[in-house]
């Protein structure tokens, strides 16, 4: 069995089984996830799935210091892009964030180590039995989305945040009854 979300359609299965959960700590794969978690606000994830290539290309494959630097001729290109979504507030947001991810990098160390410690570098795991029981926030989506709009961060809001930390590993939330639940569980348990 499986997360029932996630049998809808193939881009999501494919997805679900290879990927959401997965412990992430690259820090260019978690400003990519980062970057789709803002754009999917208000939208279906799987329409931004749908569109990853096309963001991977106009992103520059989510290169933080290119993305950072990204200046007004590039900012139209991206309006002007058919593949992605095109909304002036979620670009502007994402070159944003790849500044203050350059400014964490330079405190932390590493994007991955900023985001990380907010769960004590573990992941924490639920033991959700209906998608209904899967929260919107966390006491730790709160925290971590208070500190980055706290440093400037745009689109990072708890919903944001969580659903961030839910696709790439800081949190457990695969159902009881699906089979990544289980293979997501630390060795120990």
């Amino acid at each position: 069995m499986k997360c029932n979300w996630a049998i809808t359609n193939i881009n999501l299965e494919k997805y679900h089984d290879t990927e959401w959960g997965t412990p992430v700590h690259e820090d260019r794969l978690l400003f990519e996830h980062f970057v789709l978690d803002s754009f999917q606000a208000g939208l279906s994830w799987s329409t931004v799935l749908n569109k990853r290539e096309n963001f991977r290309l106009a992103f520059n494959n989510f290169k933080i210091d290119e993305v950072a630097s990204f200046n007004e001729k590039k900012f139209e290109e991206l309006l002007n892009n058919q593949g992605i979504i095109r909304n002036r507030m979620k670009i502007e947001a994402a070159v944003n964030n790849a500044r203050l991810v350059l400014e964490l990098q330079k405190e932390f160390g590493s994007f991955d180590h900023y985001i990380w410690q907010l769960v004590n570098y573990q992941t924490i795991q639920n033991y959700w039995s209906t998608l209904k029981d899967i929260p919107a926030t966390s006491m730790e989506s709160d925290k971590m989305s208070a500190d980055l709009k706290k440093r400037g961060f745009k689109f990072a809001g708890s919903t944001i945040c969580y659903a961030f930390m839910q696709a790439i590993g800081m949190v457990n939330d695969h159902l009881v009854s699906c089979f990544r639940h289980i293979e997501l569980l630390p060795k120990n348990l």
